[in-house]
């Protein structure tokens, strides 16, 4: 008998619908809920039968809504589109458990699937995977987002609903469990629905550092370490002769928020310093508070156990001396060293924590010297019998201690190489007088630059004021350098630069290290990596050419042997794909990392990439595993961060399972993409002419509509939400980098946010189908056949129309003709909307023809369940949001605000954006 394996989810989403149902009939009455039921009802058959006659109904529901009526139908359908995030999430949850309990063969994405593969392929063992990952480096690394609409207090909600539906799926509840299960779901249901989805202020800078701290609660410091002890528990039993192999920290979370200055003026030194103190805050805490379990849990007696002399003499140095612990020396060891962290807590962040120790004691210097006690509490119980203890909290805890610090998360800084310019400008102004560094030629820049990083000799003088920008940049490099003295050189250790575009760019930000000691020239000491974010499609074409005149310079090839001769680079999705468009912006990427490898290999330097990606694919998002897998041959060498954006933080690290599930799908990705034999090939110059030709065709398409159309601009602002989103609270960084709405000035992310609201996701597709129609014109014959086996023997062009086949299944041109109609110049808005809906036709269109497809989504069957499940709750709400715009744009006209409305809107790009799940 065929099981259904969905029924699940399907049971999950009734119960919690009917659940919201009920809490909407409870607070707003039953006409309340008639209205809903009957926009629900009608959506559903118009999206899964094309019923004209629910499509009426569903025009004349609308049009008639009140105000007040409109604000009801957006939180309920917001709210289902949170709840249905939330089944769908432990359906994942649900069917990994089930295929690991029935003993199937190990998924694709998994640890296991991954290992499997290393020793079937030969291409190392055991012992080589532990002298792997001696070397490598796998970083997700969280960003701030400008368009991040969750609060925390909703996303701690759902959580809680979560963890109550998965208790359902686990345990065989009594009737009366199954009662107080369902009693306790009400309740959770009814607190979200009570529970603002809005902020009633913008985000600060600290906001968003404690939002991004929640995550590490929930699931990285708990997380991490468990799959560090299953990946070394797996080793071991492949090869007994290891023992207990301790892998190296390879697997660390980094974080931007409160370093990255790019854009964002609230970002201060003061800011970066009470980001790092917060930082430190969790981890010290969750260090105390498993101490605290550790001691009451080894509570064993010399009587009944041996112990090692270091154990003995570590007890015998613990300021506890209770009578009734003497012959325990592993609790007054343990004792001992709660206090000494304590007071590290107290000397790191001048105040005691909430659980007082014992007595007074020495602070540790760092956390190696709290490592290394844990490590005596660990090696004397597995010495004397006790192994088995070691393998529980005490091993966590020794592991989070080793990936963490007493910094919790490497906080990279970044600014833009504009503001450096000015900087060093007018520092060397002040100390030269007519210098004109602005004024000089890049040759004129860089020798002035080496000149300054010749020499120990300081460039700003104490005496001088400079201005406010110049003191604050140096304010924030000199906060650095305090950071590293405090809580160790895991701190800080990437400086970013944005818009980098050439040497002196990297030479500039060296000259301002250098001024807070953290470049020391007369001891070829860089204490922080350089790193260079190439952005546009001239950067990123430009780029290996940029590193290739650097690493010919000795003073810059003195500092990189301080960093183990490794050199990172930042590729930037966003605003290559901004610039250029989604297919133009991929291959421009691809080629880059390719020239990058090859430059890099020519001077013996290890390169390190990482991948800006956002969440959408019109950013570079799209499944992790797929695009690590399809990096060019030599792009990953056992090292990778990218970042992880708005969203799709909560989304992938929100429940501690699904966070577990996504951090061993980038290891896997990474162990299988640095281990995989070399190409008996390369790709063949086929594909890669056609690559460039199909880029260059698309690149024309997507610059011809959005930069070179006349009033393409004023349709951008009028036809999506992208003016309601500038005033929403949800980023501490400005919309735009300047004032204005000139499309080169917005950032990306708010770009292809709008784009994705009104459901015509245009970043992610625009220009393909051109493309295709202007390679198969040109080559009628063979073209055809050429791009299937492109998609069949080329992984990375088969991942760039995966991608976009996901964002073609989430487009709706029926929906965004509505946003359409809000253009007021009838000609403007016809001439655009139907360049762009033969655009998506004839997209679709190629889509198939390449991929053998009938529909979309034909390959990827868990998405179009999902959409076939959510979509019809998702389409009202796009409905509302039109009409919710119309009014308030009505009102806005005649000089007034209708704050209910306007929230409204806001609601709506909320419960959008957690629809669609990857929009921003």
């Amino acid at each position: 008998m065929n099981q259904d394996k969905d029924a699940p989810l399907r049971e999950d989403i009734r119960l919690l619908g009917r659940l919201l149902g009920d809490t909407v009939r409870d607070q707003q009455g039953a006409a309340a809920f008639e209205l809903i039921e009957r926009i629900r009802q009608n959506s559903v058959r118009f999206r899964r039968d094309d019923d004209v006659a629910a499509r009426r109904e569903l025009e004349d529901i609308r049009d008639a809504l009140a105000r007040e009526q409109m604000i009801q139908v957006v939180r309920a359908f917001s709210y289902f589109s949170h709840l249905a995030n939330i089944a769908e999430d432990q359906h994942h949850i649900r069917r990994s458990r089930a295929h690991l309990i029935a003993g199937s063969a190990p998924r694709e994405g998994s640890l296991a699937h991954a290992l499997a593969a290393a020793f079937a392929g030969e291409a190392t063992d055991a012992a080589g995977l532990v002298e792997f990952f001696d070397g490598a480096l796998i970083s997700p690394v969280l960003t701030a987002h400008p368009t991040e609409v969750q609060r925390k207090s909703i996303l701690n909600c759902e959580t809680v609903i979560a963890r109550l539906l998965d208790e359902r799926d686990r345990m065989q509840l009594t009737p009366e469990e199954a009662e107080a299960n369902l009693e306790a779901l009400r309740r959770a249901v009814l607190t979200l629905w009570q529970t603002r989805m809005l902020r009633t202020a913008k985000l600060s800078v600290i906001d968003e550092v404690t939002n991004g701290l929640s995550y590490f609660d929930t699931t990285f410091l708990h997380e991490l370490p468990r799959l560090y002890a299953s990946l070394e528990d797996r080793l071991a039993a492949a090869d007994p002769a290891l023992g207990a192999p301790e892998l190296a920290a390879f697997l660390q979370v980094g974080s931007w928020i409160g370093g990255d200055r790019d854009g964002n003026p609230y970002v201060t030194a003061e800011v970066l310093e009470r980001a790092l103190a917060m930082q430190a805050t969790v981890a010290l805490g969750h260090y105390l508070d498993e101490l605290h379990v550790l001691g009451s849990q080894l509570s064993l007696g010399l009587g009944l156990v041996s112990a090692s002399d270091a154990l003995l003499a570590l007890a015998a140095r613990s300021p506890d001396h209770s009578p009734h612990r003497s012959d325990e020396p592993y609790r007054r060891a343990i004792s001992g060293i709660y206090a000494r962290l304590a007071a590290t807590y107290r000397a790191l962040l001048g105040a005691a924590p909430a659980r007082h120790a014992v007595a007074e004691a020495e602070p540790y210097a760092d956390a190696a010297a709290l490592a290394e006690d844990l490590d005596i509490l660990h090696r004397s119980l597995v010495a004397n019998g006790s192994g088995a203890l070691a393998r529980g909290r005490l091993r966590h805890l020794r592991r989070a201690v080793k990936v963490f610090g007493f910094h919790l998360a490497p906080l990279d800084l970044r600014q833009n190489s504009d503001v450096h310019e000015r900087v060093v400008a007018e520092l060397l102004e002040v100390a030269r007088p007519g210098t004109a560094y602005s004024a000089c030629d890049e040759a004129g820049r860089c020798a002035l630059l080496l000149e300054e990083l010749a020499t120990a000799r300081p460039l700003a003088s104490p005496h001088v004021h400079y201005s406010a920008e110049t003191e604050g940049e140096l304010a924030i490099f000199r906060a650095a350098r305090r950071a590293h003295l405090r809580y160790g050189a895991g701190a800080i250790r990437n400086c970013i630069i944005s818009k980098t575009d050439d040497v002196s760019d990297l030479l500039e930000l060296a000259v301002l290290l250098k001024e807070a000691g953290l470049l020391r020239p007369l001891e070829h000491a860089l204490d922080v990596n350089l790193v260079p974010l190439f952005e546009t499609i001239g950067d990123l074409e430009n780029a290996a050419a940029v590193m290739d005149r650097l690493f010919a310079l000795p003073i810059y090839r003195s500092l990189l042997a301080a960093r183990d001769e490794a050199q990172e680079v930042m590729l930037g999705y966003s605003d290559s794909n901004k610039d250029g468009g989604f297919l133009t912006s991929g291959w421009a990427l691809y080629k880059a990392e390719g020239e990058l490898v090859a430059t890099f290999a020519r001077h013996g330097v290890r390169l390190r990439l990482f991948h800006g990606r956002g969440g959408s694919v019109g950013r570079g998002g799209g499944p992790s595993y797929q695009a690590i897998l399809a990096q060019p041959e030599g792009a990953v060498q056992g090292q990778i961060r990218l970042t992880e954006q708005g969203e799709v933080i909560g989304a992938k690290y929100g429940n501690p399972e699904v966070g577990r599930r996504n951090l061993e799908v980038l290891v896997a990705a990474t162990l299988e993409t640095s281990l995989r034999p070399a190409e008996i090939a390369p790709t063949p110059a086929a594909f890669l002419e056609a690559m460039q030709e199909l880029s260059d065709a698309a690149f024309k398409a997507y610059r011809g509509l959005v930069y070179e159309t006349e009033g393409f601009e004023q349709y951008f602002w009028e036809s999506t939400v992208i003016a309601e989103i500038a005033g929403l609270n949800i980023g501490s960084r400005p919309a735009s980098r300047k004032k204005g709405t000139r499309i080169e000035d917005l950032r990306a992310i708010p770009w292809v946010f709008s784009w994705s609201q009104c459901r015509l996701m245009l970043p992610g597709w625009y220009g393909f189908g051109s493309a295709v129609q202007a390679f198969l014109a040109a080559h009628p014959d063979d073209g055809l056949a050429l791009l299937q086996r492109m998609v069949r023997e080329w992984s990375f062009f088969a991942t760039l129309l995966s991608n976009m086949d996901m964002v073609l299944a989430k487009s709706d041109l029926a929906i965004a003709s509505r946003y359409a109609a809000l253009v007021k110049d009838a000609a403007l808005r016809d001439t655009i909307f139907g360049r762009i809906r033969a655009e998506l036709q004839s997209t679709v269109e190629a889509l198939l023809a390449l991929t053998g497809q009938r529909e979309l989504l034909d390959g990827n069957p868990l998405l179009k369940r999902s959409i076939r499940n959510r979509f019809p709750y998702l389409d009202p709400l796009n409905h509302v949001q039109v009409e919710l715009l119309r009014r308030h744009r009505e009102h806005g006209a005649e000089g007034s605000v209708d704050e209910r409305i306007r929230n409204g809107i806001h609601i709506s790009i909320n419960g959008i954006a957690a629809g669609l799940r990857n929009s921003g």
